[in-house]
């Protein structure tokens, strides 16, 4: 089932679909306001301040290597921003996988943000969803 966008509304259809690319190293930080020569992954407005999402290597640049290095996954399958139930279902399998996960909504996609260690742990948690999905059998 698909949105007026084209968007997948259906989870199991989403979750049959989903595959994971991988986009790099983020750091999140307050910086009001973001130089423009920065890399920034996403921005949100918060009564304390603006929190971007910058690349790991510009965060170095602004002397902000202390901060937790996170790796963007983005599932590539494009689902509705009305769909119900994605982002409890991969919430569940990282959460059950002991990997934390920062969610972001994009227009067509859904990109997860995982402590960087954990990264090919989470992608493998993923792709075993898929494969449930697709087959029904658990790995």
């Amino acid at each position: 089932m698909t949105d007026t966008y084209g968007g997948l509304t259906a989870l199991p259809e989403i979750l049959q679909s989903m595959s994971v690319l991988r986009r790099g190293r983020w750091v999140y930080a307050v910086l009001d306001p973001v130089p423009t020569e920065v890399e920034l992954l996403a921005s949100i407005r918060e009564a304390e301040g603006l929190t971007a999402i910058i690349s790991a290597d510009d965060a170095k640049l602004l002397g902000l290597d202390d901060r937790p290095v996170f790796e963007c996954l983005t599932l590539a399958v494009h689902s509705s921003l009305e769909s119900v139930g994605l982002t409890a279902a991969v919430s569940r399998a990282l959460a059950d996988a002991g990997i934390s996960c920062n969610i972001l909504a994009g227009f067509y996609h859904d990109h997860l943000l995982v402590p960087e260690d954990q990264a090919g742990d989470a992608v493998d948690v993923l792709a075993s969803l898929t494969r449930e999905a697709k087959t029904g059998v658990r790995d």
